[in-house]
């Protein structure tokens, strides 16, 4: 029985992202570079799902998640990105 290779997709929240690059050297598989100084997913294809992108960065400007896992995490609340902004506003 053959097993099919997890593939994984990168949500990079461009606006959180200040180019730091902590994201870059924590990747193991060298999946992710800086780009126009904001980070992109060279080779999602290697990408092995370990999350030290994620995990690390310390704006959350980056999230993984596993394809096809997409339509479970719907119907989580916790799930959605209410696109709040990083800053707090007090009137």
């Amino acid at each position: 029985m053959s097993e099919q290779k997890k593939s994984y997709l990168h949500v990079v929240r461009e606006k959180y992202c200040k180019g730091c690059g902590i994201c870059v050297a924590f990747c193991p598989k060298q999946v992710l570079s800086l780009k126009n100084g904001k980070v992109f997913a060279e080779k999602p294809d290697l990408c092995i799902g370990c999350r030290m992108c994620e995990l690390r960065c310390p704006d959350f400007a980056i999230e993984i998640r596993q394809k096809g896992e997409d339509e479970a995490r719907a119907a989580d609340a916790g799930s959605v990105d209410y696109e709040i902004p990083p800053e707090a506003h007090h009137a």
